[in-house]
């Protein structure tokens, strides 16, 4: 059985498919799997054991290409074209169900072509094969696993996350810690970016958390994030003294997923990274306002979602002149909720 998985994007989608990749190894053990992924998120597929195949689509940079009449990019989109179609698949899963997959789909050659029924940006009609609409009242992790279901019996035992993280991985997590002397001390990580707008909690509010996690924990403080989160991060940590660490743009996603297992607590905005933490298996904080919990909470038990309930919620909305889905959630909210989950832990 020759499979392609097509998940592009984002992190938090990848991590929420990567239970359908370990049920359909055991679903098919001989099976040759593939994965089409964009680059964002490739870092947590690419040399993954249970992949034969990390297929990269640099879909953003092509397109710029395209605009730009650039040389470069299109013989590379060309060559990933004719690489994609140089292989004969007997299984091709589109996980994403856009446009952007649907692409792709096509243009790959496979004998079954599965995706949902109905789809946006008519994403159904490169398959000739439907297993039904997509239920949006479900998590999306048991929303995937409904492809596994459709090609055979799934044993519906605990979605297991396989986030290939190394021995490299926590020995750089555990040189940084070191470096700033927390190693061996009770963690909780911080990540305070997303990219909604209405997602985003204000500064001043993560400023005070991290405060009082010290002082009236005392636990150490990381914050994460991307090389572009730096300077918000920094605005965040300066109010607050000792300033907590910042590791934005210090970490790769699997050094990520190695620092989240090493914390006691993940708080975090509805984002990739915070379905990255409920992976690895760490209790998670988080906070939500314009979107679903039931759609897209931290998976599993052992989770706390903090939001105010507010009846316009949730309205999936990227902008808002008044959001306060998210500014009427208090320092106390979060706090209360964080004593809770390590009260249990502890």
């Amino acid at each position: 059985m020759h499979i392609l998985i097509i998940k592009l994007s984002a992190i938090g989608d990848v991590v929420h498919s990567l239970p359908v990749l370990s049920a359909l190894k055991r679903l098919y053990p001989n099976s040759s799997v593939h994965w089409l992924v964009e680059e964002a998120a490739a870092g947590l597929l690419q040399d993954h054991p249970l992949l034969d195949r990390v297929l990269i689509c640099r879909r953003k940079s092509w397109i710029s290409g395209l605009m730009e009449g650039r040389i470069s990019e299109l013989r590379e989109f060309w060559n990933f074209f004719r690489l994609l179609r140089a292989e004969r698949y007997d299984l091709i899963l589109d996980l994403q169900n856009l446009f952007k997959s649907a692409f792709w789909v096509a243009v790959a050659r496979g004998t079954r072509k599965v995706g949902f029924s109905s789809t946006r940006e008519l994403a159904y009609l490169p398959l000739n094969e439907k297993i039904g609409p997509e239920d949006f009242t479900i998590h999306a992790v048991d929303r995937y696993l409904n492809f596994v279901r459709h090609l055979g019996t799934y044993d519906d035992e605990q979605p297991q996350f396989p986030v290939p993280v190394r021995t490299t991985h926590v020995e750089r997590v555990d040189q940084l810690l070191k470096q700033a002397r927390l190693d061996g001390s009770r963690i909780v990580a911080v990540h305070p970016m997303a990219l909604w707008p209405t997602k985003l909690w204000k500064p001043q509010l993560f400023s005070e958390v991290a405060g009082r996690l010290a002082k009236e924990l005392g636990l150490g403080v990381v914050f994460t994030g991307g090389t572009q989160d730096w300077a918000s991060v920094e605005e965040i940590t300066s109010r607050v003294s000792p300033s907590p660490v910042n590791f934005c743009g210090h970490l790769n996603l699997l050094e990520l997923a190695a620092l989240f297992s090493r914390c006691s607590l993940v708080i975090s905005t509805d984002t990739g990274p915070m379905h990255l933490a409920a992976a690895m298996g760490t209790p998670v904080v988080a906070l939500f306002g314009p979107t679903a919990p039931v759609r897209t909470g931290p998976y599993g038990p052992g989770h706390v979602v903090v939001r105010t309930g507010i009846p316009c919620s949730p309205c999936f909305k990227k902008n808002c002149a008044d959001p306060k889905c998210m500014s009427e959630i208090t320092p106390d909210h979060v706090l209360h909720a964080v004593k809770e989950k390590l009260n249990s832990v502890f």
